[in-house]
């Protein structure tokens, strides 16, 4: 986490909202030859107690000494912003972003919990591709789920602390800050620049 006070001033509960919005991060782990790291998607209880989650047996992850001490990174939108944006002297390069870090322990999940968290998690990201007919388990032939799930197992993070930062020029004047977002807006299309744009225009409280 960056270590300015400005950038990580968003309250607990809008670090926990964009997580459980985004739903895919980089869940990581110690063990005895170095860090271990995969990319997964999660499920935020609604108590934000606990975060579930699967992998397959083959990870290293899944084979690891659990309980332990776990971080799961979530990352959103970033963007490069030019020192010449800000139309005062003396500045230099720097990244904008968005990233919340949640902590906690490691450990195996019951195995009934695997398709109730499965079902949850295409629930929730087929609901966001409406009008298309949400896709649910139920359309997989008979033993087919039972199969495909044999290569997968369930694990959750009790949940201790959430951090996050919302790295947006806050340390900046407003007039400089809103003169590098008017900057990134003017660049194509509408991904992560227009979306930092949009955060720095109208910062986190």
């Amino acid at each position: 986490m960056h270590p300015n006070p400005a950038f990580r001033a968003t309250p607990r509960d809008r670090n926990l909202a964009f997580a459980r919005a985004r739903g895919f991060g980089i869940l990581s782990v110690n063990a005895a030859d170095g860090p271990l790291a995969a990319h997964i998607p999660f499920e935020l209880s609604r108590d934000a107690q606990v975060v579930r989650l699967h992998l397959a047996r083959s990870n290293p992850i899944a084979r690891a000494a659990l309980p332990a001490p776990a971080v799961l990174l979530v990352s959103g939108p970033d963007a490069y912003v030019s020192p010449d944006w800000y139309d005062t002297p003396d500045q230099v390069p720097t990244w904008n972003y968005v990233a919340v870090h949640l902590r906690g322990v490691l450990r195996a999940g019951a195995p009934e919990s695997l398709l109730p968290h499965l079902d949850v998690v295409s629930d929730d990201f087929e609901t966001r591709l409406l009008p298309k007919p949400p896709w649910r388990t139920a359309k997989m032939g008979d033993g087919v789920m039972d199969r495909m799930m044999r290569m997968i197992l369930p694990f959750q993070i009790d949940l201790g602390s959430v951090e996050g930062t919302w790295k947006l020029n806050q340390n900046k004047p407003a007039e400089a800050r809103l003169a590098a977002a008017a900057e990134l807006e003017a660049q194509s299309g509408p991904g992560a620049a227009a979306q930092i744009a949009a955060l720095m225009r109208d910062l986190p409280e």
